[in-house]
């Protein structure tokens, strides 16, 4: 038998409960020995469950707080089976961040509420394509995720790169199978500040971090500018970039793994993956 893994439909207004229930068609022919089962707000549920799922999105008012709330309780559930050793991954279908909000869950995401939810404290959220537009990799770390952007500078720490270069490295080496891992670091600022001239935050914040990384084996290359890191990348020079915030690596990354790349939360006790798309209310039904 193969892993255990949970799959969670997402806000059921949009997408999710679509596109698993033609993901569990399609695995199940090319992945007979995978063990998945659907996971709603109490527990396992059967597969046909998804198609009541949908019709029910499409027949319900817009207001988001009952969707967030199957959602929400579907990741619980699963969560709540992971830690139990029950199911060794969760796949979770998009939910839609503002509903859950309204439902009384006060994270920025799904990536937030399933690290609360599992002590694991800081996370990462790595966006991972093995196949591109350009047909080579691209694997990109957001060093942080669903902030501000006038918060990025002060939350972009010398600590917060360390950790998060570490356990991108951890996971290359460990469940991707590269021995030994080449990251490029993108910079903050412009030209990566070139020398100073369009802040200090490469020197005093990137310098220190490189160096403690690099001292404790983990190969870092950096800061570089974001304009060129990630064609390095695709170029095979590094197998990961670590990009300073959301939208400096997202850009990047969908520009050519749109449709094929995956969200893949490093530092949970499990596995927990998602797509790289939203809900697509406007497609939906």
């Amino acid at each position: 038998m193969g892993v255990r893994l949970a799959l969670t439909p997402g806000d059921p207004r949009g997408i999710g409960p679509e596109v698993a229930r033609k993901s569990l068609v399609h695995l199940r022919k090319t992945l007979p020995d995978a063990n998945i089962t659907v996971y709603g707000p109490n527990g396992p549920l059967p597969p046909e469950a998804l198609e009541a799922l949908q019709s029910k999105g499409q027949e319900r008012p817009r207001d988001g707080i009952w969707a967030a709330e199957i959602a929400a309780s579907s990741i619980e559930s699963a969560v709540e089976a992971a830690l139990a050793g029950e199911i060794q991954g969760i796949v979770t279908g998009p939910l839609h961040k503002p509903s859950l909000r309204l439902s009384g869950r006060v994270f920025p995401g799904q990536t937030e509420m399933i690290a609360s939810l599992a002590n694991s404290g800081q996370v990462g959220m790595l966006m991972a394509a093995e196949s591109t537009r350009l047909g080579t990799p691209l694997r990109v770390l957001l060093g942080t995720t669903h902030i501000r952007l006038r918060s990025v500078p002060d939350a972009v720490t010398t600590a917060l790169l360390v950790h998060q270069s570490t356990l991108l490295h951890t996971a290359l080496v460990d469940d991707w199978g590269i021995t030994d891992p080449s990251l490029g670091m993108c910079a903050l600022n412009p030209h990566a500040s070139d020398g100073g001239l369009f802040g200090d935050e490469e020197e005093y914040i990137y310098g220190p971090a490189l160096e403690s990384l690099n001292a404790s084996g983990v190969k870092v290359t950096g800061p570089l500018p974001a304009d060129t890191v990630f064609m390095r990348a695709l170029s095979g020079e590094f197998d990961a970039v670590i990009a300073p915030y959301h939208d400096v690596g997202m850009a990047a990354f969908k520009t050519v793994s749109f449709g094929t790349g995956v969200n893949v939360t490093l530092g949970l006790p499990f596995i927990r993956t998602s797509p790289d798309h939203g809900t697509a209310f406007d497609i939906s039904g």
